[in-house]
């Protein structure tokens, strides 16, 4: 297993200097070395880095933006069950959240949790530092890494993209934020 508290994590800026980084899938490979810079210049999302300092190579990274959970006519009873987790007198159409839009795991790290404890990385930023509104952690899943995220607590929002080459799927950061201070 790899342990992220081993390694350096820094978030991008415009004057970073990114290291080696390889995965399987070139659009993620392209978003870190082509895209990662443009979008925190644009203000569209902010991408962090795990950098395993001895081997001197970006192990992995992820991007983060704002989105929201919104209401879905064609999926009423998945929203029901969104519904019943929060108060009456605070549902309302849509709900703030924050979405993962790019989560890399380098070829060398593979298969070795890395993805995972980033995710629960990610869970508790905002479970204990929630610094604006954001109920749920969202991510538009390629379709061959729904059983990852599904493993890491994410549902689907919709049933309506199951043929998709991604699909909506969220995670409610309510429970996970009360089981961390019953842990207490």
């Amino acid at each position: 297993m790899v342990d992220i508290k081993d390694m350096e994590f820094r978030p991008l800026t415009a004057d970073t200097m990114l290291l080696p980084f390889r995965c399987v899938d070139d659009d993620l490979n392209s978003f870190l070395f082509e895209d990662a810079k443009n979008y925190l210049n644009d203000m569209m999302a902010v991408t962090y880095l795990f950098i395993d300092k001895e081997h001197q190579q970006t192990a992995a990274y992820f991007s983060l933006l704002n989105d929201k959970v919104a209401y879905d006519p064609q999926s009423k009873g998945i929203w029901n069950r969104i519904n019943r987790r929060i108060h009456n007198n605070k549902r309302r159409r849509s709900y703030p959240s924050v979405k993962i839009g790019r989560l890399a795991v380098g070829e060398d790290y593979a298969q070795l949790g890395l993805g995972s404890k980033i995710i629960d990385f990610i869970k508790r930023i905002y479970a204990t530092g929630n610094r604006a509104g954001c109920r749920f952690i969202t991510v538009d899943a390629y379709a061959n890494a729904t059983k990852f995220y599904q493993k890491n607590g994410f549902e689907f929002f919709t049933m309506t993209d199951a043929l998709d080459s991604t699909r909506l799927m969220y995670f409610d950061i309510k429970p996970f934020k009360d089981a961390q201070e019953l842990l207490k």
